[in-house]
């Protein structure tokens, strides 16, 4: 009785756990202009172009085509080649200092405002992040005021 009891919690805990990363967001980020459509195939209605280096949420994968959700929360259709795995984050808030250091009190590095697309350089701990301003300025930023993570 003991051992079914033990093999059904290790079996609970496996399948919490594959479930837990079954459920992890992917975000990636648009490598090259690109069209947004609204089925996936070419036949489809084209909506809008997208830049490059804008955030998206995986949803859906097919063949060729990925099911995106952008930062508006709008769902789309994006052919798979035009994603990129360099990944970016869009500011969410009006105003966004970037910090020199991962601390409020920090100097500032520069500003930024909302719908601005940083590189993200690495997660810093302490709800924090760094990025990279497209011209090479690095820094510090919450996490809280940014869509893309």
């Amino acid at each position: 009785m003991r051992a079914n009891i033990r093999f059904s919690l290790s079996l609970a805990a496996a399948l919490a756990l594959s479930a837990g990363a079954a459920d992890a967001i992917e975000f990636r980020s648009v490598g090259e202009p690109a069209v947004l459509f609204d089925a996936p195939s070419e036949k489809g209605k084209r909506l809008y172009i997208v830049a490059p280096g804008t955030p998206v949420e995986v949803v859906v994968t097919l063949d060729k085509w990925v099911k995106v959700r952008d930062a508006g929360g709008a769902l789309t259709w994006i052919e798979r080649r035009a994603l990129s795995e360099k990944r970016t984050v869009m500011v969410a808030v009006p105003r966004a200092v970037v910090r020199q250091h991962p601390a409020d009190e920090a100097s500032a590095a520069f500003e930024t405002v909302k719908d601005a697309v940083l590189e993200f350089v690495a997660q810093s701990g302490d709800g924090w992040i760094q990025v990279r301003h497209k011209d090479g300025t690095q820094g510090y930023l919450k996490i809280s005021e940014v869509w893309g993570l």
